[in-house]
């Protein structure tokens, strides 16, 4: 695994988030990806963010799943290195991902339910959030 996980910045803590989602059905689609490269192309959040660091930051969540506990060091290392004020930012970015396809598979669902338990984030928050992302993401 590469020197990364002892050095995440709180994008990266975003970025991980986010492959996260898209990975979690075990297919990244073209969608998913160009919903993350818009939000860290416009975010104020990635305003000097290296967007070299993805590709790294992308090894290193792949290289978790693969392990049996890897989810739980994922959250681990996001509660870690991400700011508290910050978890709802990363929480709209999941589902923000999980949405861009216009569904939201199985295994996307379980992940998001995880992030919510994991950042202990308030319920009725977290379905606003949601609502935002359906609004955002539907098609004519």
């Amino acid at each position: 695994m590469t020197d990364i996980p002892h050095s995440l910045t709180p994008p990266d803590c975003l970025v991980a988030v986010m492959i996260a989602v898209s990975a979690s059905d075990e297919t990244i689609h073209t969608a998913e990806l160009l919903t993350i490269e818009r939000i860290v192309n416009h975010l104020p959040v990635f305003a000097d963010y290296d967007q070299d660091r993805i590709a790294k930051v992308s090894e290193v969540v792949f290289d978790l799943f693969s392990e049996e506990d890897g989810l739980d060091a994922l959250f681990g290392l996001v509660r870690d290195n991400l700011p508290e004020k910050l978890y709802e930012t990363a929480y709209a970015m999941a589902c923000d991902v999980a949405a861009a396809e216009g569904h939201i598979a199985d295994g996307e669902l379980r992940l998001l339910e995880e992030i919510r338990y994991e950042l202990d984030l308030d319920r009725l928050h977290a379905a606003a959030i949601e609502r935002g992302a359906r609004a955002r993401h539907l098609t004519l």
